[in-house]
C-alpha cells in the first residue's frame, strides 16, 4: 500500500502531522507493506528567496492577526509539538521561500536521502537557531548531514531549474487531488486524510485502507470453450523456462 504525503517544511502542522502519522505507521501491523512517499506543497509559492521575514510578523501582515494573537497561536503549536516529543521554537523563527528545499528532497529522493533531508530541515526550522531561508549553505551542510555530497547540492541549488519540474508537478498533482492546504495524506489514491490529525484517526485510515485493497485478478489466456490455455512461458525462482526447438 502506497501512502504520499503532501507537506511544506514551512508547515507546523506538517512537522506535527508526520509525528503523528508515523506513530500510527510503527503500530500498524502491516507497517512493513507500507510505501511511503513525500511530495511537493508551497505555501506560500511566490514568495523570492531573498524575502525573509520573521514568523510572527508574517502571520500579522497574511492574517491579520494581533502580535499577540500569533505569539498565542505559536505558544499552542509548540505544545502541540511537545506532546508529540518535538522540539519547537515558539519565538525567533523566519519564514521564507521554500523552493529550494523541495528541489533539494527530490535530488535527495533520487539518491535514497528524502526522509532523513526532510527530518532534517524540519527540525532546523523549528528547532534551531540557524535560520534555513535565504542561506544556500545552511542548506548544504543539511543536506551533507543526510548523506549528500556536498558539490553536487551546490550544483543543484545553482540550477534553478534543476528539480523544478519535480516540484511544480506535484504541485498540480494536489491541486487535482483537492489538496489546498497540507498536510495532506493520500492512501492508495482511495482515502484522503487532511491536516495533523490525532494518530488513531490515521491508524483508522491505515486499516481500513490496508483491509479494502482489491485483490489481484490474473489474466490467462483461455480458448473459446472457457478452458485454461497452455502457461506461457515465464521466470520464476527456478530459473526461465526455455522453449526446446
Amino acid at each position: 500500500m502506497r501512502v504520499e504525503i503532501w507537506s511544506d517544511i514551512a508547515c507546523p502542522w506538517c512537522y506535527v502531522g508526520k509525528a503523528r502519522f508515523e506513530k500510527a505507521l510503527r503500530d500498524f501491523p502491516h507497517r512493513d507493506d507500507v510505501e511511503v512517499v513525500h511530495r511537493s506543497f508551497e505555501l506560500d509559492p511566490g514568495r523570492a528567496k531573498d524575502d525573509v521575514q520573521p514568523v510572527i510578523t508574517m502571520l500579522t501582515a497574511k492574517y491579520g492577526m494581533s502580535p499577540a494573537q500569533a505569539e498565542a497561536g505559536e505558544d499552542n503549536l509548540g505544545a502541540q509539538a511537545a506532546a508529540e516529543g518535538l522540539d519547537y521554537r515558539t519565538r525567533g523563527r523566519d519564514h521564507g521561500s521554500t523552493f529550494d528545499m523541495h528541489r533539494l528532497l527530490h535530488f535527495a529522493k533520487a539518491h535514497g536521502r528524502q526522509e532523513r533531508l526532510l527530518d532534517l530541515l524540519y527540525r532546523a526550522n523549528f528547532a534551531e537557531e540557524r535560520s534555513v531561508f535565504g542561506d544556500d549553505e545552511r542548506l548544504v551542510e543539511l543536506a551533507v548531514a543526510a548523506g549528500l555530497e556536498a558539490d553536487a547540492v551546490r550544483a543543484v541549488l545553482d540550477d534553478p531549474g534543476a528539480y523544478a519540474d519535480e516540484v511544480r508537478a506535484d504541485e498540480r498533482e494536489a491541486a487535482q487531488l483537492g489538496a489546498n492546504g497540507v498536510p495532506f495524506f493520500v492512501l492508495d489514491r482511495r482515502y484522503g486524510v487532511s491536516g495533523a490529525q490525532p494518530a488513531e484517526v490515521f491508524t483508522r485510515a491505515l486499516t481500513q485502507a490496508y483491509g479494502e485493497r482489491a485483490p489481484l485478478t490474473v489474466v490467462t489466456g483461455a480458448d473459446a470453450e472457457g478452458a485454461d490455455a497452455a502457461g506461457a512461458d515465464a521466470c520464476g525462482p527456478d530459473g526461465c523456462a526455455v522453449p526446446q526447438r
